[in-house]
């Protein structure tokens, strides 16, 4: 599909630089087949059923932007994808000068080699530790890694907090699913109070997912890979109630291409441990998922082509420009939205 089809134009004052307080007091865009309504993500609850089963991301940021130095030259680093316990590949500004085999120093006690250097400034790095250890050096001298619309992607103390969900539990992403941000522990209550079943996956999100699409056709894009685990108790648990008539909603585009990159062709979910690079425009059959919750995400990205898939081209451009005209607020620290999948 022509790429422009996903282009939109947004005032840069609708990018929201902060969340708000209380988090589940952001606004919330309800997209159904009759149209959008207006509503607040506290109303979560009366949108869903008795029986349905919430699927969050559990995955927890690292601080994982770091600033070293090669020789005398400053090198700036975001890590995206872990290849190794000492390994990640990694974004590098500036790229040109660094060779494979260079070192380059973090600390007195902490630094990393140049294993190979991959294309548009991609690197992989060998760190002098591993597991437990790189985590440790990762907390004391990196930083989180905002993205780059917000502030120009310079994290401060508050952003530690803001940055992580209230599900963030397995260390490993480098961007957050914003989706899960919403949430409140008052909100989770409510939920729980519904009737509505709650349970987690994990998707480590990479810096990739802030990658502009290039290409002018969306058969001719890359996808970025991404680690993620369904359990067997997880898979069980959402199996059976889909079964049971409950309808799978995915809190984020996130556990959505997990849950679908793990279901089978008879629309089974089966247990997952592995990377998935799976790529949804429209024409793509969903397989699980019938509910997605999501922010708003920007103009040409891979994830507006996501939602366009999930509930419909028309029905998205149609509340996009609904919401930009309402003065909704976009992308990470942004509202929300709920679609109800095309066809369900």
């Amino acid at each position: 599909m022509d790429v422009n089809l996903f282009d939109f134009d947004l005032a840069r004052e609708l990018i929201a630089e902060r969340p708000v307080v209380p988090r589940d007091s952001a606004r919330m865009l309800h997209v159904t087949a009759s149209g959008s309504e207006d509503s607040w993500v506290r109303d979560l609850p009366g949108f869903l059923r008795p029986g349905d089963i919430l699927v969050s991301n559990d995955t927890r940021v690292i601080p994982a932007r770091l600033f070293g130095r090669k020789g005398e030259g400053g090198v700036e680093l975001t890590l995206h994808e872990r290849v190794g316990l000492d390994s990640w590949k990694a974004f590098a500004r500036p790229a040109k000068k660094l060779r494979p085999g260079d070192v380059v120093r973090f600390a007195p006690d902490f630094r990393a080699e140049i294993a190979e250097k991959g294309e548009a400034g991609e690197v992989t790095l060998r760190f002098d530790r591993s597991g437990d250890e790189l985590m440790l050096a990762l907390e004391d001298y990196g930083t989180l890694p905002l993205p780059p619309y917000i502030r120009k992607g310079c994290a401060d103390e508050r952003d530690k907090g803001d940055y992580q969900t209230l599900f963030a539990r397995e260390k490993g992403a480098v961007a957050a699913p914003t989706a899960g941000l919403h949430f409140t522990p008052d909100l989770l209550a409510a939920i729980d109070g519904a009737g509505i079943l709650r349970t987690t996956v994990t998707l480590h999100v990479g810096a990739g997912t802030f990658l502009p699409v290039k290409v002018n056709d969306t058969q001719d894009h890359r996808m970025h890979s991404e680690r993620g685990v369904v359990s067997q108790e997880t898979a069980d648990l959402i199996n059976r109630a889909k079964a049971d008539g409950g309808r799978v909603v995915a809190v984020g585009t996130t556990s959505l291409r997990l849950l679908e990159s793990a279901t089978g062709e008879d629309g089974c979910l089966r247990p997952f441990d592995g990377a998935t690079d799976i790529f949804i425009t429209p024409g793509y059959r969903f397989k699980l998922v019938d509910v997605l919750m999501t922010n708003f995400h920007l103009p040409k990205s891979t994830l507006f082509m996501l939602v366009s898939a999930f509930a419909g081209l028309e029905r998205m451009q149609a509340a996009y420009a609904h919401a930009m005209a309402s003065g909704y607020r976009f992308y990470s620290y942004g509202d929300s939205c709920l679609l109800e999948r095309e066809n369900a």
